[in-house]
């Protein structure tokens, strides 16, 4: 109907045991690699989906799917993916990526990964046999420290805080996901009990704090009030000693008793018994290395990015290949058992279990090692593994022995040009780069990015809303063909919005496109006898110069769009433009002239609205299909602009502006610049230094 082309020979399906046994077989190979691991840990919890969700698809405290149901945590045992393995590498293959993945995307990975080099350091937990770990990266004023927080989901903080204080603990949690760190007032709960700083064995109260991330480091810091400004507000907040242990380098220490904000920039150490004296750099060295020595800490690189869950307590979703039997313990499924099929016979409850442990024909099994009675694991796995490869299926898509040939991914990848929305920066898209540094360590690929550019498109949004079958606000490009026909549908999407803005769904300019394809039907229709069987021969009059040169204006013009820039709306408003064009010189315009402009204007017009290029093109006497024709070219002498505007800048800012004729040489610009009226008013006592000149765009007199 929209007249799109596809190879539904290469089509796939990853609902299909065809495709999701090679998700088996993946995690299989993780798992042989220690890349696929299981552990009891507190997990995003979405009580509308009734299923874990993954640290990237909790947004703004709410679950991706429904935006306004609050995510809650649970401890549960679950199947992770060491995605942290990779993080250096995703980290530096980022330089593949550069000038062809929108730089909005690289950020927001570097962001998510954070990486981190600082120290870890144990604090012993008075009367205990715990220590709590810290990460930092300024551990020259750990002698600053005047306590240690801990994040209300840190493992010690259930040993720690006394049960009463149990409800207050899951409040800050709760809370903190509704709002977010950033937007919460800080609080924080005394625990009642002391940790050790090992660098001096002062006692240090230990706090639960509701702006302490389980997500970075350890989950745990060393408060430093004097100099961390977070630490400020929250000691200052609860009454705890402020003890500046950092000054600047020609400036005295920090008076504690008139500080307003915490001092945070480097400088030299005071107050830090044996690392006194020591600029902050040199401080963290020594202090890293005496840790390291007295095997109280180590150098450590840390990151926000966490292992990815993968676990889902749904139906909808791989079957990880998996069983436990009480005398082996976990066992891999045999490959030569793949696929572990979804069972059919299923009942969905939505009551927070997986659907999986109500069929027992599924999760009934004997062990694969010593043949006694084992279970299955019932969780499937995040329909991310699916989208993490799918691209690679296509090359091979109907392979029973592997997931794909890898001779055949070397043909095609990595691919040229991915198309996606911004939106997956931190989910698919990182998800599918770590899959393909698996697989190159495989030894399947010999590519390590999947991909060369990245191009995120914009959404469809109407009444200022992203459209959603949830939200009620989707409007059918359906109802939009059936209405106007397929081609006016294709041609607003188009013209619309550039490709990477979001397009503002207005049924007026609907109307409009409308009613510029029936001026072009009608246009070209009552000059088709003309043109029937005449060759084009150049102009034969100053209206036929005067239209073809706007053709070749055109048509380089939508060439260059498609090449480089995408941006179809600029096309698509040059095609109107050449059709004002040509009403205004119809009556004069020569048939030879009008056959060349018309047969190039409906090749060009063809990928944007196929069913009526095709019937013009049949219209006007040319034989075969649009898409068997060659793309038109252009002569780039008359493809020049005839004017052209020059922007005169002194010291690099504009000061005028000038129209003068396309290939206007060097000198000449020169000369029109330095005697433009206002820049001799500007330069008028000033020395002009040199004169640069790039042609047709500018000219920047720089003085002295």
């Amino acid at each position: 109907r929209y007249g799109f082309s596809y190879d539904w020979d290469r089509e796939i399906s990853t609902c299909e045991p065809e495709y999701y046994r090679w998700n088996q077989w993946f995690f299989l190979k993780m798992y042989e690699r220690g890349l696929a691991y299981r552990k009891e840990a507190l997990v995003n919890w979405c009580p509308e989906c009734a299923t874990v969700l993954a640290n990237e698809q909790v947004i703004n405290g709410c679950c991706w799917r429904h935006e306004t149901t609050p995510v809650e945590q649970r401890a549960l045992e679950q199947w992770f993916l060491r995605i942290t393995a990779y993080a250096d590498r995703l980290l530096e293959d980022m330089k593949e990526l550069e000038g062809g993945w929108p730089e909005r995307v690289l950020t927001m990975q570097r962001n998510w990964i954070g990486r981190s080099e600082g120290t870890e350091v144990e604090f012993p937990v008075v009367d205990s046999d715990e220590k709590i770990t810290i990460f930092t990266t300024r551990v020259d004023t750990i002698f600053g420290a005047t306590c240690v927080l801990l994040a209300p989901e840190h493992p010690l903080t259930r040993k720690l805080v006394p049960a009463e204080q149990a409800p207050e603990i899951k409040r800050m949690i709760d809370e903190r996901k509704r709002r977010g760190p950033e937007d919460l007032e800080k609080e924080g709960l005394f625990t009642g009990r002391y940790a050790l700083n090992p660098y001096n064995g002062e006692r240090l109260p230990v706090w639960v704090a509701n702006f302490v991330l389980m997500e970075y480091g350890t989950g745990a810091i060393m408060a430093v009030p004097a100099h961390d400004q977070r630490d400020f507000e929250f000691c200052k907040k609860y009454g705890i000693p402020i003890r500046p242990v950092i000054r600047p380098v020609d400036g005295p220490l920090p008076d504690p008793a008139t500080m307003e904000e915490a001092y945070t920039p480097d400088g030299v150490c005071e107050n830090s018994g044996e690392f006194s004296g020591l600029p902050s750099a040199e401080a963290r060295k020594r202090m890293t290395e005496k840790a390291q020595r007295e095997g109280f800490g180590r150098f450590a690189v840390s990151y926000r990015l966490k292992d990815w869950g993968i676990s889902r307590q749904r139906y909808w979703g791989t079957p990880i290949p998996i069983i436990y039997c009480p005398d082996c313990g976990i066992v891999p499924v045999p490959e030569d058992q793949l696929p572990v099929l979804l069972p059919l016979n299923v009942r969905i409850t939505g009551r927070g279990r997986s659907p999986l442990e109500q069929v027992p024909e599924f999760v009934n099994v004997n062990c694969y090692r010593c043949g006694k009675p084992a279970r299955r694991e019932t969780d499937t796995m995040d329909t991310f593994v699916d989208s993490s490869w799918y691209f690679y299926r296509y090359c091979d898509p109907h392979n029973d022995k592997a997931p794909f040939d890898p001779e055949k991914i070397a043909y095609w990848f990595p691919i040229d040009q991915y198309i996606g929305g911004v939106e997956h920066a931190i989910l698919h898209l990182i998800y599918s780069r770590f899959f393909t540094k698996v697989m190159y360590d495989l030894g399947l690929v010999k590519h390590k990015e999947p991909a060369k550019r990245l191009f995120t498109q914009g959404m469809v949004v109407k009444d200022g809303a992203k459209m959603s079958k949830s939200k009620g606000n989707v409007v059918s490009a359906d109802y939009m063909a059936e209405r106007y026909g397929t081609d006016t549908a294709r041609l607003f999407a188009l013209f619309a919005a550039p490709p990477e803005k979001d397009l503002d769904w207005q049924d007026q300019g609907v109307e409009g496109i409308y009613r510029f394809i029936g001026r072009l039907y009608r246009f070209v229709t009552r000059n088709a006898d003309r043109i029937r069987g005449v060759t084009p021969q150049g102009p034969q009059n100053d209206a036929d110069r005067r239209a073809l040169r706007k053709l070749h204006q055109t048509v380089k013009r939508i060439t260059d769009d498609f090449e480089t820039r995408w941006h179809f709306n600029t096309s698509i408003a040059a095609i109107m433009e050449l059709l004002n064009e040509l009403t205004a010189l119809e009556g004069q315009l020569s048939a030879s002239a009008l056959a060349e402009i018309l047969e190039k204007m409906i090749l060009v017009l063809g990928p944007f609205a196929p069913y009526l290029a095709e019937e013009l093109w049949e219209e006007i006497g040319r034989q075969g299909p649009v898409f068997r024709q060659s793309w038109p070219s252009y002569d780039p002498e008359l493809a020049k602009e005839e004017l052209v505007e020059v922007v005169i800048q002194i010291d690099g800012r504009v000061r005028s502006r000038l129209r003068v004729a396309a290939g206007t040489s060097r000198e000449e610009l020169e000369r029109l610049g330095l005697e433009d009226e206002r820049v001799r008013q500007l330069l008028d006592g000033k020395q002009v230094a040199r004169v640069i000149v790039v042609p047709d765009k500018l000219v920047n007199i720089v003085t002295r």
